[in-house]
């Protein structure tokens, strides 16, 4: 395999702790009493700062049990790459390890797809989707990924980008080996009581697995969740997968980390089942 496919990591010792032992024991700290785990389709979760959205992060995982294949669907916030980039080869490295791209998997799905492009500029400086690989490894320590980052929000092209991963994921019978997760944070840099209440709406339709709704909400409101994107991807797919409820795990701000509730941001962990 070419040493250029293989994804060094990028934001250890900055969104997360550079050693192995650091990053097991931030994680040791936020589980307060296991939970039972249970299967689900699909996930959302943040991805700032471990300190501040890594215990909403930690509590969603928690409770999954994480499936041997895991796509991941972040945005893009270099604005480099192509608007819908997937990665079909090689492996990312964090401290905990090495994972795997499902080569098959990908290229299948960058085949079926008119809007992916096989693309890793997108990925080499984006934080959305590394930051949630040691907690998922944390939980799991062996599973192959296919990472999909998205910088645009045309509605048309990420229902069909989601409908046609579900579509091959039932092409090859993978439903119960695949987890979908996406990242995405939510109200940027408001006041605690505005981000809240913003927030609240927008997490609403998504519990109501209504990518529409989502779409809808966060206009009217002006609300600055920076995954729409892939959120309406991985909702789509999971829907298109038999998807019938979701679970808010955790909602909660930076603010309530810090204390400084004068500008916050948002983060929630919801479960798609």
């Amino acid at each position: 395999m070419a040493s250029s496919n293989i994804r060094q990591a990028v934001w250890e010792g900055k969104f997360y702790p550079e050693s192995e032992q650091g990053i097991k024991k931030i994680i040791n700290g936020f589980i307060d009493s296991p939970k039972p785990k249970i299967d689900c389709l699909g996930c959302m979760l943040p991805h700032a700062g471990y300190i501040y959205s890594g215990r909403v992060a930690v509590e969603t995982v928690s409770r999954i049990n994480i499936k041997e294949k895991v796509i991941l669907f972040g945005p893009n916030h270099t604005g480099r790459g192509a608007n819908f980039s997937i990665v079909t080869k090689g492996a990312w490295l964090t401290p905990l390890g090495r994972l795997d791209i499902d080569e098959k998997l990908a290229t299948e799905l960058l085949e079926s797809s008119e809007y992916l492009e096989d693309d890793l500029l997108a990925h080499a400086e984006e934080h959305s989707l590394e930051v949630e690989l040691p907690i998922l490894q944390f939980f799991k320590k062996d599973f192959e990924i296919v990472p999909i980052a998205f910088m645009s929000d045309d509605l048309t092209a990420l229902k069909k980008i989601g409908q046609g991963i579900a579509g091959v994921i039932k092409k090859n019978k993978l439903e119960d080996k695949i987890l979908l997760v996406a990242s995405s944070d939510m109200t940027h840099y408001e006041a605690q009581k505005d981000a809240e209440s913003k927030d609240k709406l927008a997490i609403e339709a998504i519990l109501r697995l209504d990518p529409e709704a989502l779409v809808e909400t966060v206009n009217r409101y002006n609300i600055s969740m920076c995954g729409v994107s892939p959120v309406i991807a991985m909702l789509n797919a999971a829907k298109s997968l038999g998807a019938k409820s979701a679970e808010l795990v955790k909602y909660q701000t930076s603010g309530d980390v810090t204390g400084d509730k004068s500008e916050v941001v948002g983060y929630a962990g919801i479960l798609i089942k």
